[in-house]
Order: C-alpha cells, then structure tokens, then sequence
C-alpha cells in the first residue's frame, strides 16, 4: 500500500517503492479555483526538495509546485495539458502533476502524515 506525506505548502507525495507521485492537496486546489493551465517538468529533470518543479495556474493566481523531495524526474502526467481542470476534479488521483525517483528517502521523514496535515490545516 502506497504512504501519503504532505508540505507545508500543500503539496502530496504518493510513495510506492522508491518512486514519488507528487500533486497538490484538495485545500490547495480548492484555494486556487478553477486551473486553467499546468507546467510540468520534463522527465529526467534533477529536482531538490523545497524547490520549484512545475507551475499551476487557475482564474485566481499562478502558483508553484514544490518538490517535497530531492530526486529525477521519471514522468509527467500527459493528462493535465488537455485537461488542467482534472486537478480540481480529482487531485489525489488523475490530477498528480509528476512522478520522482527519490534520492534521499530521509527527507519523507520531514514530511506530515495525513493526520498531520489535517492538524496543520486546522491551524490555517
């Protein structure tokens, strides 16, 4: 089974093995409004943790989508160009923005679990 961590900057990480699914919480995309357009990075991009690694906009603003970890780059979701909005739709499912190779699985320990995440969100 699949563990989900969380940043503080509402991003997710699906962890299967040593690969990451990353995308944006539902309160994320539900602060963004409608999206209207994803950048999505190239597959084998070298990411680290904390720094910008696609782009999403909607009617409201464009925003940055952080990588929680340090890694590659091995896919991004060909989905989102034709269809951003499937990230409002189903963003812990259809609407993940790419998927990493982790380089250095220490870093998920610094990540929140779900029931982390949702005390954080309790404090926003």
């Amino acid at each position: 089974m699949a563990t989900v961590k969380y940043t503080k900057d509402h991003e997710y990480i699906r962890i299967e093995g040593d690969t990451g699914t990353v995308g944006i919480s539902h309160y994320a995309q539900e602060q963004l409004g409608d999206v209207v357009f994803v950048e999505l990075p190239a597959a084998g991009k070298a990411v680290k943790k904390g720094d910008s690694a696609a782009v999403v906009e909607s009617v409201k603003a464009a925003s940055d989508i952080y990588s929680p970890v340090s890694g590659e780059v091995t896919a991004a979701n060909p989905d989102l160009e034709g269809a951003p909005a499937t990230v409002n739709d189903d963003p812990a499912g259809k609407g993940w923005f790419f998927k990493v190779k982790i380089a250095n699985p220490a870093e998920l320990d610094e990540l929140m679990d779900e029931a982390a995440y949702k005390a954080f969100l309790d404090t926003l």
